[in-house]
């Protein structure tokens, strides 16, 4: 991985990557991260976030918020997701954290195939939390970030397991959810649940 990717650059060319993690559970905010990292104090092992483990991702989380030049997390809501869609809800999470980085970028990386509005230079990179350092590094932080959400979820909602299926349409979520209803943390405008609410009847 390069955070040369596409551009030349110096070394006082700030660069900004950033990725998401909940675009597809049925339930939660969306969550955006926005790194600059610091090109005089590499970090190794980063990697897209699910090609790693959950205590490599909370350690090296630790570690990009220590020397890293900026960072910041954001996030969109389920309200947000349901009127607005999961793209769009994405976009908006992703330029909220980039706009709250400490330190303005000169160009942002974004993971995937679609640009939030933004007033910097800008790149769409297929794939590139596993080509990119800095978006590797962002990849981090939203999953970290969100599956401390998930586990909040779990102890305020002792009966959904939102700690072991992160809010994804598992057979066990879905049980959880024909069993003890819809919950204001899961996104209507998603199916099965927007089908499932339907049919049970909830509001």
């Amino acid at each position: 991985m390069d955070d040369h990717y596409l551009i030349k650059r110096s070394f006082d060319f700030n660069i900004a990557g950033v990725d998401e993690a909940g675009r597809g559970p049925l339930a939660g905010p969306v969550v955006a991260a926005a790194v600059i990292l610091d090109p005089a104090r590499p970090i190794d092992g980063l990697a897209d976030s699910k090609k790693l483990s959950e205590s490599k991702r909370d350690s090296l989380c630790k570690i990009i918020k220590e020397v890293a030049l900026g960072w910041a997390v954001a996030e969109a809501s389920v309200e947000e997701i349901d009127e607005l869609n999961i793209l769009q809800a994405t976009l908006l999470a992703m330029q909220r954290a980039i706009n709250g980085l400490p330190v303005r970028p000169d160009e942002v990386l974004i993971d995937g195939n679609q640009l939030p509005d933004l007033s910097m230079p800008a790149q769409a990179i297929v794939k590139g939390d596993s080509k990119v350092k800095s978006i590797s590094a962002a990849s981090i932080l939203a999953k970290v970030e969100r599956d401390k959400i998930m586990y909040d979820y779990h102890n305020k909602y002792p009966d959904f397991s939102f700690h072991l299926h992160k809010a994804y349409g598992t057979k066990q979520h879905l049980a959880e959810i024909e069993r003890f209803g819809y919950l204001s943390v899961h996104r209507r405008s998603f199916n099965p649940v927007k089908t499932m609410i339907s049919r049970l009847g909830m509001k």
